[in-house]
């Protein structure tokens, strides 16, 4: 089997080779925003859509069962986005954004992802924090990144540090929201995102597995394949005849969920000079480390999320951080050195450890609150 995330088709392929049964099931796809994608052999079925200002991916098997697997993380993609999108106007979040007061009444999903992205904060040490949504709009930031231009944004005031995780409360669905905070759940909403489709999934499939990719940020569920579900992590060095071989590349994922930080995507300008959207908050500015992409293996999604983001932010302390959560993880520096850190191995292939201990909250379902 070919790793999972490694190439994009376009179009809806009906390739010979595939088999009689996954040929009729990417046919299947051709009036949705799905896009099929041929891996050379019948046992596994991938299809990728665009979905959240990033590239859903979805792998199941047995191959038949891809469209139940799509329809239900379409659900849970279309609840997210309703949920805790910055960008929608009407989106629960943008709502709250705009409502007077400070306390608020959230629905489920919402309070669910405001709830992880507290308990990332506290767990990280404010590594990540989701109040960094002002300095976000300041550098420019305050749409979907698709409809950001290359060009120098219009001059604002400069971002500042973050409020504060702490100056957020909580309690079951209320929020007490300080005026003029702008919450933004990048840094674990993605991840709980893939976490709750891959269970949606799991739970509508009558068999087998599911692995659910946003933007390379990759929940499993189900029974995987043998040996675990292979995945090329994101790496900017892919150079040179084998960019598999490089140490720690291609893996095997079976439970929970690996994500990849990286400072190299999401750029544009701003004041004259690059900046990207992994943010410290304690300047309010782009965090400036030595690492240009960290990668990290969790129970869950959202916690690897957390924790990838945390990495880049912590710098030359990402290393003694890491090793303080035991996680596996896999660091790659501006000038292309690799550092494998938490048991993550350096053999192409290799399953990664696991099962590990949970620290954030398990998704609970809350991807179809209104």
């Amino acid at each position: 089997m070919r790793p999972v995330a490694v190439r994009r088709i376009a179009g809806i392929p009906h390739p010979a080779g595939l088999g009689p049964v996954l040929g009729p099931v990417l046919g299947l796809l051709a009036d949705r925003a799905w896009t099929g994608i041929p891996l050379g052999a019948g046992t596994v079925a991938v299809a990728e859509r665009d979905a959240l200002g990033t590239t859903a991916r979805v792998a199941a098997w047995p191959p038949a069962d891809l469209a139940t697997a799509l329809a239900a993380v379409d659900a849970v993609l279309a609840g997210l986005d309703r949920q805790a999108s910055r960008f929608r106007a009407d989106s629960e979040l943008s709502v709250i954004h705009r409502a007077p007061g400070q306390v608020h009444r959230l629905s489920r999903g919402l309070a669910e992802a405001v709830r992880v992205a507290l308990t990332a904060a506290g767990w990280t040490g404010g590594l990540v924090d989701p109040t960094v949504g002002c300095a976000l709009i300041a550098l420019g930031y305050d749409r979907d990144f698709a409809a950001i231009g290359p060009g120098p944004r219009a001059p604002r005031p400069g971002p500042g540090p973050a409020p504060g995780w702490r100056s957020v409360s909580l309690d079951g669905a209320m929020l007490r929201l300080p005026p003029g905070v702008r919450l933004d759940l990048g840094a674990t909403a993605k991840g709980l995102g893939a976490d709750r489709a891959a269970a949606a999934a799991d739970r509508a499939l009558r068999c087998g597995g599911v692995l659910v990719s946003l933007g390379g940020d990759i929940a499993v569920a189900g029974q995987p394949p043998a040996g675990g579900w292979p995945v090329a992590v994101a790496d900017s060095s892919d150079s040179g005849s084998d960019p598999l071989a490089r140490p720690g590349r291609l893996v095997r994922l079976a439970a929970g969920g690996l994500a990849t930080s990286s400072v190299t995507g999401r750029r544009w300008q701003w004041a004259g000079r690059p900046v990207h959207h992994i943010i410290d908050p304690r300047t309010g500015f782009p965090a400036d480390g030595p690492w240009r992409t960290a990668s990290v293996a969790a129970a869950s999604c959202a916690e690897a999320n957390a924790a990838s983001t945390a990495a880049i932010v912590a710098g030359r302390d990402a290393e003694a951080w890491l090793a303080r959560t035991g996680l596996p993880a896999r660091l790659t520096s501006r000038d292309g050195a690799v550092r494998l850190l938490g048991g993550w191995p350096a053999r192409a292939g290799a399953p990664l450890p696991g099962p590990l201990a949970s620290r954030l909250p398990p998704a609970a379902g809350g991807e179809h609150a209104p």
